[in-house]
């Protein structure tokens, strides 16, 4: 999928968050950004932790923030940031909180080299377990 207006504003962004990541285990840093169909940008790094398991990545960062801000809906696009000689791929809980609020999100990655790929969230989670679901 080729890159859109504006993707490029979408990776520096997250970039920047990347830059910010608190990565002293792993030393993986990655940054994220969602931006929304009315353009507001949310961004997020990943958090580590000592216990492993209590670390977030920088992708449902980004969203939680979205979130916090009162952005369930409309959101057109993530970018991921890492450094790195491959492209990122966001995990599977990330691409479930991701589906929660936006199944068809349209998700870009990057690399601080240059790399740079987009797809889409339903490429890569083709059946989210979604609230529909659920029974009511």
């Amino acid at each position: 999928m080729t890159l859109s207006p504006g993707d490029e504003d979408l990776i520096r962004v997250a970039s920047l968050a990347r830059a910010r990541a608190y990565a002293p285990y792993s030393t993986y840093k990655v940054g994220a950004a969602i931006r929304t169909k009315r353009n507001k940008i949310h961004s997020g790094a990943n958090v580590e932790n000592v216990s492993y398991g209590m670390t977030v990545c920088a992708e449902r960062c980004a969203a939680f923030a979205a979130v916090a801000s009162g952005e369930t809906a409309d959101w057109d696009a993530i970018a991921i940031v890492i450094d790195d000689d491959k492209l990122p791929s966001p995990c599977g809980a990330c691409r479930q909180v991701l589906a929660e609020f936006s199944p068809d999100l349209r998700v870009v990655l990057a690399t601080t080299s240059g790399l740079r790929d987009a797809t889409t969230l339903r490429a890569l989670l083709p059946d989210p377990f979604l609230p529909d679901r659920l029974p009511r």
